[in-house]
């Protein structure tokens, strides 16, 4: 087995060796859809592929009779979705619409209503031409399109369109059996049959409602079977109205009970064919509708009620879990009924604006009864046709909640619809939408319901909408559908003009169902599974790629500038476990940069199959875990030293690629596992058990994977590489919650003295001045502490000759010195309290030991010196103390970050040697300080100009 190692042996960074997977599991979508008859569009037909009678081609679908799917075109989609349009509007409102509207403004009406409609199907009959289709309709297209948390809030809104949809047919079918049946109806006389009133109805309307219950509960096949007769029956009602305008004379039209707006004994007028009252009903002419407790009527209210009445659209497309073919049923049945009910409806407002005065339309919502050569065409027309709609809606309804709650949308919270299902039928379901139903019959009035309807309705068309219009901005390859009558013009187009039409029709219907369909999105992407959107896809992903990749290219690297240079971190970890604290304190260092998390196994590219392939879903898992903003890399490599190499070049992309990298100490410290400590705010059971379990860390006494040399070899290459560096050391103390309520930590440590090499010509060279940016990083996410810069005096040339204690010069020097590091953080905007120290400007043993350090990070032939024995001994003894000086004032710090020194070369000829007395002389400088960031820099990151 290859071992995965470690780019060191710190805690933070301990190796790892990762199991192998133990198999991999593999998953294969199902392909549907159909073949238009073109000779370029065939494909060699799979043994799972099914062709029908017509020459559609169905691919990976079961027998339909097997499946349950029975339904064909007519009586599975055209249907349905007829009688859906025609609804209660039909033969109860266009009368209103016409007679307060006028015939052109009506006319015009229905034109806009329908080109919406049209665009929307065109959307609808692209999504459905893409892709199997299975129960759940709209919602199933559009959560597989948009995602989880679109297609999730939308699928709500859209199963409480239904509902309240159902409820307005219901409202429509017991208005015309009033008018039939009640006081002063037509069939009943004064007395009447039924009695009247707000309650009254409301409990008819349950009667209704719990009717189409158990006719739901007997099964959605049981209402598809009917539907192609009650559709007859409606055309034939239809057809004697067209008749009875063309063939009876005038006649008296009495007042409804219900209108108070005119005495009872007002007679209403019916003129027949007649071009004064044609004339008449041309324009406008807006009075108070008598249902609604006498709100004055306008455009907003007639297009409200015109539009919930062909909002039926989707009735077919709610069917596909029983349709044996949805990518070819779906497209053509919708088109045709919505052809066909356009034509109906421009004919009925034709004919009713040449015969009837829009007085008589305004007063009597039900005028057709008494016009028709026989009025139980009109009273059998308004049950069935309301009936009917009302049915479909709920089965619709309780179809959507079906998938809702399959799709796990609400958790479990939808458990028991899933439960209450038998023999395939969502009983529980069904229930639930009936009970809804109930709530939406409490408010009473039809137009009322009519307007709450449309814009539920018109917020799903606008997310069908959006669904096809994103997908095709993407240029997705697997966008392939069959239906070419759309573009991304006609999905844009039905887009604004719903969003307009919904405002036109009611502002705050429009507003608040806007507002909880956001609430939705936030609440289920915040509480939903993210497993769900995994499986499905979501476009937002695709419009992301989509985008990102267009800003990349705009992302030109030569135009790089100081002022907006930002920390773009690599951080070379090995294993999880021993580095939580070091890779969360990274993402607060980053500040809004890149960050991208390393690892390297160590292995062979011979192997059949490349197991960082499975690494990086782990390691993905893992920053899911942290909840930090990173990407993860992990690479393949004969060895850690080329691994890094990989991933310093080929991280990122573009002018997004890391300057800075980051690696943990290298010492002898036993890691700390931080999933396993109970007190660890890290702390997961999550990578403990089965394949997870390929996060090992070292244990204490282990042999470490990597030696010294090596890891100064990685040093030497960051440099080489032109990249920042930093090392950490005692990430594993690091308390990030103690530090925010502490009283006692003060202070984040800025050491701007290159210890192995001490001067003062420059305290703000690149090293110190990137420590500075670093520090000032940090010190903004606690903004508790105060900064301290250590102003460490020393003699330039370190000669010993040149100690003079006495000079009285040398007070000048150190207030020149304090002087210019004050101009300088000044100049940078930085607030900061400057420390002198002064052991580094005397003449002691301490000073004395500094001479020694060049060696340790130059050749031998260029220093002539020898690594003695006595060297090592004073060079270690001077390390001692300056740890000593760094400690006694590191009581009240956070956070050190300490002058880096480059590495020895490596082609000295002792660089082993020199290497690991340098990591040594390293490990002494940092020893008991609290955690502590060696930084090297080797680029300008600060700017003191606008």
């Amino acid at each position: 087995m290859n071992s995965q190692t470690s780019i060191n042996g710190d805690p933070e960074t301990a190796p790892i060796a990762a199991p192998r997977t133990a198999g991999r599991a593999s998953s294969m979508m199902r392909s549907f859809g159909t073949l238009f008859g073109s000779n370029n569009s065939v494909e060699r037909r799979p043994p799972s592929q099914n062709a029908n009678e017509n020459g559609y081609v169905e691919f990976g679908m079961q027998d339909p009779d097997r499946s349950g799917r029975t339904l064909g075109t007519f009586a599975g989609v055209f249907s349905p979705v007829a009688l859906s349009m025609f609804s209660a509007l039909v033969f109860i409102r266009v009368g209103f619409i016409v007679g307060n509207a006028g015939l052109y403004v009506t006319l015009l009406q229905f034109v806009i209503a329908y080109i919406i409609l049209l665009f929307t199907v065109a959307s609808v009959c692209a999504i459905s031409t893409n892709g199997a289709i299975e129960g759940g309709g709209v919602y199933f297209m559009i959560s597989r399109t948009l995602g989880l948390e679109f297609g999730g809030s939308i699928g709500t809104l859209f199963f409480l369109a239904n509902v309240v949809g159902s409820a307005m047919a219901i409202s429509g079918c017991v208005e015309g059996i009033m008018n039939n049946f009640g006081p002063g109806g037509y069939f009943s006389g004064e007395a009447g049959f039924l009695p009247d009133g707000s309650w009254w109805r409301f409990l008819f309307c349950t009667l209704i409602n719990t009717l189409m219950l158990l006719v739901c509960l007997i099964g959605a096949s049981l209402f598809a079977k009917t539907s192609v007769l009650i559709l007859g029956i409606v055309t034939v009602c239809l057809l004697a109205t067209y008749i009875s305008f063309l063939a009876e004379g005038p006649k008296l039209v009495p007042t409804p009970d219900e209108n108070t707006l005119l005495p009872n004994t007002t007679q209403l007028i019916y003129t027949g064919l007649n071009t004064t009252t044609l004339t008449n009903n041309l324009g406008e002419s807006y009075t108070q509708d008598y249902t609604s407790k006498g709100k004055m009527v306008d455009f907003a209210t007639t297009f409200g009620v015109l539009f919930a009445g062909v909002t039926g659209i989707m009735a077919g497309a709610n069917m596909s879990g029983e349709l044996k073919s949805p990518s070819k049923s779906i497209p053509l049945g919708t088109l045709s009924a919505v052809a066909f009910t356009f034509v109906s409806y421009v004919i009925l407002s034709f004919l009713m604006a040449f015969t009837t005065p829009h007085e008589t339309m305004q007063n009597n919502y039900l005028f057709l009864l008494y016009v028709n050569f026989w009025p139980p065409f009109t009273a059998i027309g308004i049950l069935t046709a309301t009936f009917s709609t009302g049915l479909s809606n709920l089965i619709g309804s309780s179809r959507i909640l079906e998938a809702l709650s399959k799709d796990q949308v609400f958790g479990s919270f939808l458990n028991f619809i899933l439960k209450g299902t038998w023999k395939g039928n969502p009983i529980a379901a069904v229930v639930s939408s009936w009970v809804l139903v109930e709530c939406i019959l409490l408010i009473g009035s039809l137009n009322t319901i009519a307007q709450i309807n449309s814009v539920l309705f018109m917020l799903s068309y606008l997310a069908t909408n959006l669904a096809c219009l994103g997908i095709e901005l993407t240029g997705a390859p697997n966008f392939r559908p069959l239906f070419k009558y759309f573009s991304w013009h006609t999905c844009l187009f039905g887009l604004i003009g719903t969003l307009v039409m919904m405002f036109v029709i009611n502002p705050i219907y429009a507003s608040s169902s806007i507002i909880l369909c956001l609430l939705l999105v936030i609440a289920l992407h915040l509480f939903s599974p993210a497993t769900q959107s995994a499986q499905w896809g979501s476009i937002s992903q695709a419009l992301m790629f989509h985008q990102v990749r267009k800003y990349l290219l705009m992302l030109d690297p030569r135009k790089d500038h100081v002022k907006f240079w930002r920390p773009q971190m690599l951080l070379l970890v090995s294993s999880p476990r021993s580095c939580c604290p070091l890779v969360d304190f990274v993402n607060d260092m980053k500040k809004s940069g890149l960050y991208i998390i390393g690892h390297v196994r160590v292995g062979s590219h011979t192997e059949i199959d490349d197991e960082t392939l499975e690494d990086n879903k782990q390691w993905l898992s893992f920053v899911d875990h942290m909840r930090v903003k990173a990407f993860a890399e992990t690479t393949l490599a004969k060895s850690v030293r080329e691994g890094v190499q990989h991933l310093i070049r080929l991280s990122g992309i573009g002018a997004m690629k890391p300057n800075t990298i980051v690696l943990g100490f290298y010492d002898n410290e036993a890691p700390k596992d931080f999933f396993q400590t109970s007190t660890s705010p890290y702390k997961t059971d999550g990578f403990n058990t089965g394949e997870m379990q390929n996060f090992p860390i070292r244990r204490d006494g282990e042999e470490k994977h990597i030696d010294v040399t090596e890891y100064v070899e990685i040093i030497s290459d960051i440099l080489r590489m032109k990249k920042n560096l930093c090392l950490c050391r005692h990430f594993h103390r690091l308390d990030k919650h103690f530090i925010s309520k502490s009283k006692h930590v003060k202070y984040i440590d800025v050491w701007p003295i290159n210890v192995f090499d001490p001067k003062t010509e420059n305290p703000f060279d690149v090293v110190s001045l990137f420590m500075m940016q670093l520090a000032v990083i940090m010190l903004a996410k606690w903004k508790h502490l105060t900064l301290r810069v250590f102003l460490c005096e020393t003699n330039d040339t370190n000669s010993t000759a040149q100690f003079d204690t006495h000079d009285p010069n040398m007070p000048q020097m150190e207030i020149f010195s304090r002087m210019k590091l004050e101009q300088s953080l000044k100049s940078l905007r930085i607030n900061a309290q400057i420390m002198e120290i002064q052991e580094w400007a005397r003449d002691t043993e301490f000073t004395r030991h500094s001479r020694i350090l060049k060696q340790f990070t130059q050749s031998a032939e260029v220093t002539g010196e020898s690594v003695t024995e006595d060297n090592i001994n004073r060079s270690l003894l001077y390390m001692q103390r300056a740890n000593q000086i760094i400690r006694e004032r590191s009581d009240q710090t956070a956070l050190s970050f300490i002058y880096l020194a480059a590495p020895p070369p490596i082609d000295s000829p002792n660089f082993r040697e020199i290497s690991a007395r340098y990591m040594e002389l390293l490990t002494e400088l940092t020893a008991e300080l609290p955690p502590t960031i060696l930084v090297h820099g080797v680029s300008t990151v600060t700017s003191t100009t606008l």
